[in-house]
């Protein structure tokens, strides 16, 4: 199976390490990554461990449980990441991911902040960014590898 992330791996030697604990993201935009493949997968507790402790006050199991229902994440765009690697304190990975909740494809745009403390990458937080305009000529959201107007043209 191809990892969530889009990466092109399989999901066992891509995301899944990081999200089962056996290995540490090494940089903010793996972390990025695995948290994604983690909301496709519904893994809520690997969303918690990976968020820094400063902010897991606001966020609890039962709600990011719930916030998996009723969505199902298409495919994932890194738009730039920017310091983020081993030897550095933090990072930034601007990304969209693109969802469908009902009928509805939308898309959460983000700049994120990322830190590494005791060389663990941990998410901050971030700020939304406004939709991408997709071109006809743009990969398709969907991840099938095909040009918009071919994939899903209306």
């Amino acid at each position: 199976m191809h990892c969530y992330c889009g990466s092109g791996l399989g999901f066992l030697e891509c995301c899944e390490p990081y999200i089962s604990g056996a290995r540490l993201a090494p940089t903010a935009e793996a972390l990025m990554r695995s948290r994604y493949s983690a909301f496709s997968a519904g893994n809520a507790a690997y969303l918690l461990a990976s968020l820094h402790p400063s902010k897991r006050a606001s966020e609890s199991l039962e709600s990011l449980k719930q916030s998996f229902s009723g969505t199902q994440w298409c495919s994932l765009r890194i738009i730039s990441s920017r310091n983020g690697v081993v030897g550095q304190a933090s990072g930034e990975v601007e990304f969209v991911a693109f969802y469908r909740s009902g009928e509805e494809i939308s898309q959460l745009h983000e700049h994120s902040r990322f830190v590494c403390e005791n060389n663990q990458w941990l998410y901050c937080d971030g700020d939304m960014l406004p939709a991408l305009k997709l071109g006809r000529n743009d990969d398709c959201w969907c991840g099938s590898g095909l040009k918009l107007k071919k994939c899903h043209p209306d």
